[in-house]
């Protein structure tokens, strides 16, 4: 017997629009020879202010589980894109940050990415993309008091 669902399917509207999105970005990232992952791991460390994080600290921020983010880790660390050192009052702790390459990274992609953001802002308006940020804003407060 087929059950019919009183709602659609968020969860999977929000992975198309991810995919949606990702689209507009992938061809610049493939440009720069740079997977989704690594973006992720040198958007979250540029906007750090520390300038350094814990792996578990970027696991979280950048949605990648630990077993993968190790191997992303450790590519990024032979490519030059991170450094990983031990924190100075806590020597078991092991801090990850940009190297210079990437920070020159971030300043040749940064442009190309907010003009697609800007394309974006264009087909929604600043109010609609707004709207959607504030729902997603809440979306995932909700799923932190969970």
């Amino acid at each position: 017997m087929n059950r019919t669902l009183d709602h659609r399917n968020l969860a999977m509207l929000l992975l198309e629009a991810r995919e949606t999105l990702m689209g507009l970005f992938r061809p610049i990232l493939k440009e720069f020879a740079l997977t989704e992952q690594q973006w992720r791991i040198i958007r979250v460390l540029d906007g750090e202010p520390a300038q350094a994080l814990e792996a578990g600290q970027i696991a979280r921020r950048c949605c990648i589980l630990s077993p993968s983010l190790t191997g992303v880790l450790e590519r990024m660390e032979r490519d030059g894109l991170i450094t990983r050192t031990r924190a100075q009052e806590d020597q078991r702790r092991l801090l990850v940050s940009l190297t210079p390459q990437s920070r020159k990274l971030v300043t040749e992609i940064g442009p190309r990415i907010d003009e697609q953001y800007r394309q974006l802002e264009s087909r929604f308006g600043q109010d609609g993309l707004e709207d959607i940020y504030r729902a997603l804003d809440r979306l995932i407060e909700l799923g932190g008091n969970t």
